[in-house]
């Protein structure tokens, strides 16, 4: 969805990441093709940095792949002899620094969920490893009917760590999702919907429509609302039901108060 507002940004480029700002939507597009758009430090840094600078008036961001694949996952290439993962994560490396190290890379996928937007995983062909845990990391996701998910960490002796261990147990449940972790097992489309995995499954040739009839509709829902309902919703599993009955309270009685006060 290229639109008149397309940017490179500072590192964006270099980091295989474009950027298309049209009004309230931003399409944020992993941009390395030729390697099924395997993901990098830089790539995650970058996409922290397009949260922390995304305009006020953004409402809906679509998360997409270019070419075959939305993404083949981690590039392994950083974990090769000498290379950045072995110097930040070696014997000797400082916990504490590692620490903070993951934390900056998760801030890429953890601004998916503020209440400000609604973001989109616009999924096609592998999302591999990180790749499904960006996905899961979206609000809503929909997925052409070649799409592959495997959570891919745990075969490679690693753990999943860009936070889509939550969303994946919310949506699947603790037995599933260990069953689909520890087997790393691939997810097709049809199974991805029958899970909960995926909102919308189109046929390959549909995604692009798919998503723009999304993203009309989410935007013709007043923006405040959208945020509160959004927040709602995000936080209901870990209150009460007398809990999330205040929170209702609290959210409707400020969007009353601005629908009052926007009348002439």
């Amino acid at each position: 969805m290229p639109g008149r507002g397309t940017e490179a940004g500072p590192g964006l480029e270099e980091a295989g990441l474009r950027l298309d700002v049209e009004g309230p939507v931003a399409t944020l597009t992993l941009n390395r093709p030729e390697r099924r758009n395997a993901m990098t430090f830089a790539m995650w840094h970058a996409m922290a940095a397009v949260g922390r600078s995304l305009p006020e008036d953004v409402r809906v961001v679509v998360v997409r792949g270019a070419g075959p694949s939305f993404s083949a996952g981690i590039d392994l290439g950083m974990f090769a002899p000498g290379g950045e993962g072995e110097r930040r994560f070696s014997g000797g490396a400082d916990p504490a620094e590692a620490d903070r190290f993951i934390a900056g890379l998760q801030e890429g996928f953890t601004w998916l969920r503020r209440p400000g937007v609604v973001s989109v995983a616009a999924v096609h062909g592998h999302a591999i490893g990180a790749g499904f845990q960006l996905a899961l990391s979206c609000d809503i996701r929909v997925i052409a009917d070649d799409t592959s998910f495997c959570m891919k960490e745990p075969a490679l002796g690693l753990v999943p760590d860009l936070t889509g261990t939550k969303p994946l147990v919310e949506i699947v449940g603790v037995p599933r999702a260990l069953e689909l972790c520890l087997t790393a097992r691939t997810v097709g489309a049809e199974e991805a919907a029958r899970l909960g995995l995926a909102e919308i499954v189109t046929p390959r040739d549909g995604l692009d429509a798919a998503v723009r009839g999304l993203v009309d509709s989410l935007l013709a829902v007043n923006a405040g609302a959208a945020a509160a309902t959004k927040r709602l919703l995000w936080q209901a599993p870990e209150r009460t039901l007398e809990e999330q009955a205040a929170a209702e309270r609290h959210e409707q009685i400020g969007r009353l108060r601005e629908l009052f006060a926007s009348r002439p």
